[in-house]
Formats: C-alpha cells, sequence, structure tokens
C-alpha cells in the first residue's frame, strides 16, 4: 500500500508519498494551490508536485492506496462545487478532499479527529468529532466575527495602543517606545503625522512587538495577548459544543506563525484556560510537523488503516 498527503497552500504546495510503515517513497514541490487567487493553475501546480512525488516514488496513479488533498480556499460548499471536479480530473480512483485546517489537525494529534486552532496572518479554528463530523470558523476577516489575535490584528492593536498610550487614552506601555523603533520613526509624533498624511499601516511584523514587550511585563501587551487567546479558545469551544465533544478526550491543536512564533505564554495560557472551561478532558497541544504529515495520516485513515505506534513515530521523524 502507498499513500499520498498533499498540502495545498497559497504560496507552495507539498506532495509526500508513504508506505503502510511510514518510509517516504517520494516527496513533490509546487507553487499556489489555492484555487481562490489562482483559479487556472492551482490545479496545474497540485497536479506537478504529485507527479513529481509519483516519480521519485517510481509508482504511478493507479498503485495509490488512498490520496488526500487538504487545500486552503476549501471553505464552504461553493468551493467543493469547483474543487470536486478539478480533483476528479487527476485520476486519482480513491480520493478525499478537505480544507487545509483538518490535516494540520491531523497532523498534532494521534487520534483521527480533535480541533485546531491556526493564527497567523489571519485565523481559523476547525473540530472534527469521533462520528467524522467537521465544522470550521474564520478565514474570512473582522466583519464575519474572527481575526481578533491573528498577526494582522495584533500589529494593529500595537500601533493603536501606542498611539492611545501616548495621547493619555490607555495607560502608559512599552509599546509606546517599541512600535516607533520597529518601524524607523524616532517618535510616536513622527508616526502618527507619518499614517496621517501618508497612509502608512502597520505590517504584520509588529505583531512580534506585542511579545517583546509582553515578555517585559507590559501590563497592556499582556492583556492584549490574553483577550486574544480567550477569543480563539471562545471560536473552538464554539465548534466543540456543536459537535457535541465537551466531555470527550482529544487534543486542540495549536498552529500558525503567531502561536509557534509567539514568545511569551500569555496567549496559549488563555487558549488552555478558555478550552479547559468548556472540554476539561482536551489537550493543548503545538503543532512540530508539516502539516503535509497530517495529509498522509488522513489518507490512512481514510482507507482503513490503524496507524500504529511504529507507524506514526516514522512519520513524526519525516522532515520536508
Amino acid at each position: 500500500m502507498i499513500f499520498l498527503g498533499v498540502d495545498a497552500g497559497g504560496s507552495k504546495t507539498h506532495a509526500l508519498i508513504v508506505d503502510e510503515a511510514g518510509r517516504v517513497l517520494g516527496r513533490g514541490h509546487g507553487g499556489n494551490g489555492n484555487h481562490q487567487t489562482a483559479f487556472e493553475e492551482a490545479g496545474n501546480h497540485i497536479d506537478a508536485a504529485c507527479q513529481q512525488a509519483l516519480r521519485e516514488a517510481g509508482a504511478a496513479k493507479e498503485h495509490v492506496t488512498f490520496a488526500y488533498f487538504g487545500l486552503a480556499g476549501a471553505d464552504r460548499e461553493r468551493d467543493y462545487s469547483i474543487l470536486r471536479p478539478m480533483f476528479a480530473s487527476l485520476h486519482y480512483e480513491r480520493h478525499a478532499i478537505a480544507c487545509d485546517t483538518m490535516i494540520g489537525m491531523r497532523a498534532g494529534t494521534r487520534q483521527s479527529y480533535g480541533a485546531v486552532i491556526i493564527s497567523g496572518t489571519g485565523f481559523n479554528a476547525a473540530a472534527r468529532n469521533a462520528q467524522g463530523e467537521e465544522l470550521q470558523y474564520g478565514g474570512f476577516g473582522y466583519l464575519f466575527g474572527d481575526g481578533q489575535g491573528s498577526g494582522s490584528d495584533l500589529a494593529i492593536h500595537a500601533f493603536r495602543s501606542a498611539v492611545r498610550a501616548w495621547e493619555g487614552r490607555e495607560q502608559p506601555t512599552l509599546l509606546s517606545e517599541l512600535v516607533p523603533q520597529r518601524l524607523g520613526y524616532s517618535s510616536i509624533q513622527e508616526m502618527y503625522d507619518d499614517a496621517l498624511d501618508n497612509g502608512i499601516r502597520p505590517p504584520r511584523e509588529l505583531a512580534k512587538v506585542m511579545f517583546e514587550a509582553a515578555a517585559q511585563g507590559d501590563p497592556v501587551a499582556i492583556r492584549i495577548l490574553r483577550e486574544a487567546g480567550k477569543e480563539h479558545g471562545n471560536a473552538v469551544n464554539a465548534l466543540i459544543r456543536r459537535l457535541g465533544m465537551e466531555n470527550e478526550t482529544f487534543d486542540v491543536v495549536l498552529t500558525g506563525s503567531v502561536l509557534s512564533r509567539g514568545s511569551t505564554p500569555h496567549m496559549i495560557d488563555a487558549i488552555r484556560e478558555a478550552v479547559y472551561a468548556a472540554a476539561p478532558l482536551a489537550t493543548t497541544v503545538k503543532l512540530t510537523v508539516d502539516p503535509v504529515i497530517g495529509a498522509v495520516m488522513s489518507a490512512m485513515d481514510s482507507s482503513g488503516m490503524k496507524i500504529d505506534d511504529a507507524t506514526d513515530a516514522a512519520l513524526r521523524r519525516i522532515t520536508f
């Protein structure tokens, strides 16, 4: 048996082929695989990555026991109505498609079900119960109820908190020093005027300053990070309740640049506290492997294969 897993994102596509023991047979790389931003090219990029992995494995499509595709942009039924025929045309006899949130979840847990919070440039949360029912939130921005605590949101909060403290509308905060310094200004006044006169907006990288201030004990930064963590927990808890998982034992996988690279525990601690209140048997864990591993695991799950301890360990040693 051989299994194909694909992680198709907005900037790159990864394809991985393994056998039933978790041994790597082939790898493939491609470009943007998100049909929402590269409709004409997405299918070609995904196919090219798969073909490269098949060549390296010395295999053909008909040899693939199951193929599982985790896709950025697979958010709504409207997306699936486009994606189903696209992937049918790739001619993998047994295959499944899902939002890439689900392969991120699967990569972080030993079980085929659980929950995931993704906080990077934007925000997503998703969950799957033991019966295989799935739900997800996020990815659509502030207007649709999400975004708080993402990298973009934290950057805006760092900027506005620096300005508010400078004006006396917020308690004093290190952000009033750190934000203009990071943006290359000699003072808040210079930054303030440039923003008003020339329309500059805080770059996403400014989110790092929030963690730097929190690491130095800044109460404003700590409060914002904790509030963001509570909101992330609130989002995943809503999914947990809707799927009837409150009394189940499962992992909540944390991934995305904000959660994986944040240099203080305040945000993650707040997530843990919120999740524990709704699902006391759940455990929060950080994702430590490439999401494409979750796609391969999902292919194995979908084929009916039970992943034993040795195979799980072999898969988690794979680097991409």
